[in-house]
């Protein structure tokens, strides 16, 4: 395939993405439906992110970007930093805008092309994004451009290696249909972080299951399984539907004398 034909390819994939979260916006009132999720899955992934990362920052500053209707900026402003919440879809930024949210700065721009001077942040989320762009790169670059050194850069994705994921990406294929959302490496996005500057990477996976099983999810969540994926990362690549990844801006080492 001709580099013009897959370039013309990734920019018609990631248009239809912004038409459809402008729809999202458009169509829906809750904070799930807006952001493409079930209740259940949207749920699931910020009880699997407050576990991770803990209680909201008592300080510094903080950014969300492709916040969608605001559940992650809403928790980050639950402490006592400053937050700014990021949407490409002016429609989505208006829903959030809605919500109470004291506080809260809003405003439209694309994550991948963030519009604020380079280390500004004390840490960068962003999630639900990933899926919806061609590739992973540049809008890793933009999230650790802007985050200050000692700063933390946290980012999900959909699992590549995730069993009904791989099926899904297969059965497209056969039916040679493009696939509605791109699933990305856990390791490809470890590394990614690694190459813009994030040190202290790290994995965690994500089993979601679908919303007519949520009743069983709690077996998902499970410090026993947690300690079998940690020992047995290939059946957590597996089992996971989505990943969470963190990495740190270090400070530069000081240049040694001549």
């Amino acid at each position: 395939m001709g580099s013009r034909k897959k370039h013309r390819q990734a920019e018609d994939f990631e248009e239809k993405w912004r038409n459809r979260f402008r729809q999202f916006a458009k169509s829906n009132d809750d904070d799930a439906g807006i952001a493409g999720w079930s209740s259940s899955g949207l749920e699931t992934r910020l009880r699997y992110f407050k576990r991770e990362f803990g209680e909201a920052p008592k300080s510094g500053i903080w950014l969300d970007a492709g916040c969608g209707a605001g559940t992650y900026t809403r928790f980050l402003n639950s402490g006592e930093g400053q937050v700014i919440g990021v949407d490409y879809s002016y429609e989505s930024v208006s829903r959030a805008r809605q919500r109470p949210s004291k506080g809260i700065l809003w405003t439209v721009a694309d994550a991948k092309s963030l519009p604020f001077r380079r280390e500004t942040f004390d840490g960068v989320l962003c999630f639900g994004v990933v899926q919806a762009l061609s590739d992973s790169e540049p809008l890793i670059s933009s999230l650790a451009s802007v985050t200050r050194e000692n700063g933390t850069v946290w980012i999900d994705a959909l699992n590549g290696w995730c069993l009904p994921n791989l099926w899904e990406r297969l059965k497209r294929y056969i039916q040679q249909r493009p696939l509605h959302v791109r699933y990305e490496s856990p390791f490809r996005l470890v590394a990614l972080m690694r190459e813009n500057g994030l040190a202290d990477v790290r994995l965690y996976w994500q089993p979601i299951l679908p919303q007519a099983l949520q009743q069983y999810q709690w077996l998902m969540e499970t410090q026993l399984l947690f300690v079998l994926f940690r020992f047995v990362p290939p059946l957590a690549a597996l089992l996971s539907h989505s990943i969470l990844v963190v990495g740190h801006r270090h400070a530069r080492k000081p240049k040694r004398g001549g």
